[in-house]
């Protein structure tokens, strides 16, 4: 079981004072040599920060989601090697635990493998030496990510804005692929941030996203902090709010995406995939190319993670349902085929 020491308090900041930055989920503490995290599993009802000191901490963390989000998970990785290698644990072991926490977001993989690339021809080097280098590859893979979000949020809002043209957008979303679930800017929420800056933002229709809630929990509560106009609702109200809210484009994030466009991202995104054909609804995914997986030909090869039953059957530790005689299914993906997606924004456009 995971046990964290509570290091900071966040505030919500003003207007004036507000910044992305400040939102950052996962920083180094130089002083401490630890990870400090914001404790997602808190919000919205509390702001604050955890420390992780020890890989095993941070394989906990990425498990129990106090962090969670492609993007972001690999980043977790990348620091959580450079805690192994700085207490002197086995790497081949770190890196297999670290791997075996999510199997379907593909960012965990490629930042090993970037920690990897960073180990060739290490064996004569001194500890030390060896935890140095996996952290400065680990701050790189950070400030890596937090630009690729920008680059693909300014290519996808210049798309956006050359085909519907100047004007305020009603845009839906599901999960959240904001700052939280990146290095501190975003994926699909980034684009609507870019859009934000330009006043071209009517409102966001964030989904609630069952189980787990991290469009009520999450996303309404990021686009409410940085006083981007946000309206939620239960993910059984998408059709009506397409047809009467005349959605302008629907944009998620991915987890994995396959050599075909395939695109694997929180259960529901699937559906609401196909809600959006129906509606004649553009549906755009932003995701790092790190996203993508090209070694699996389709979607249909993705790993689907399945996750515990206690999600489904509880809402805020109640039961909701019977205590026996109820069996549960909890995919925590789903795969959206590449037919119903208009586009794929990345750092390197579209």
């Amino acid at each position: 079981m995971i046990q964290f020491v509570f290091v900071q308090s966040l505030e919500s900041k003003t207007t004036s004072e507000t910044s992305f930055d400040s939102l950052r989920p996962l920083a180094w503490n130089e002083a401490n040599q630890g990870v400090t995290l914001i404790d997602q599993r808190l919000l919205p009802y509390e702001l604050k920060q955890v420390e992780v000191k020890s890989h095993t901490e941070m394989a906990d963390a990425i498990s129990e989601m106090v962090l969670r989000g492609a993007p972001l998970i690999g980043i977790a990785a990348a620091y959580g090697m450079a805690l192994a290698a700085k207490a002197g644990a086995d790497l081949c072991q770190a890196r297999k635990l670290l791997l075996s926490t999510r199997p379907t977001a593909v960012n965990l993989a490629w930042a090993l493998e970037q920690i990897d690339a960073v180990l060739q021809g290490c064996d004569l080097d001194s500890p030390e030496t060896i935890y140095q280098k996996i952290l400065t590859k680990a701050h790189w893979i950070l400030e890596d990510d937090i630009e690729r979000c920008k680059r693909m949020s300014e290519h996808g809002a210049k798309y956006i804005r050359e085909k519907f043209g100047n004007k305020k957008f009603k845009i839906m979303t599901i999960c959240n692929a904001g700052a939280l679930a990146t290095g501190g800017y975003g994926t699909a929420l980034g684009l609507i941030r870019e859009l934000a800056k330009n006043d071209l933002v009517e409102m966001v229709y964030a989904c609630e996203t069952r189980p787990r809630q991290q469009g009520s929990r999450l996303t309404a509560w990021e686009l409410a902090y940085e006083q981007i106009p946000v309206t939620l609702i239960s993910d059984n109200m998408v059709s009506h709010t397409m047809k009467e809210q005349a959605i302008d484009f629907v944009i998620t994030g991915a987890d994995r995406i396959a050599a075909n466009g395939d695109t694997a991202n929180k259960i529901g995104t699937y559906a609401l995939a196909i809600q959006a054909q129906y509606h004649q609804v553009p549906f755009f995914v932003a995701a790092p190319e790190s996203t993508f997986d090209r070694s699996l030909e389709t979607g249909d090869l993705i790993p689907i993670e399945e996750r515990s039953s206690k999600e489904v059957s509880h809402i805020n530790d109640k039961l909701i349902t019977a205590e026996s005689g109820v069996e549960f299914y909890n995919p925590g993906f789903d795969v959206t085929p590449n037919i119903l997606i208009e586009r794929i924004f990345t750092e390197l456009a579209t």
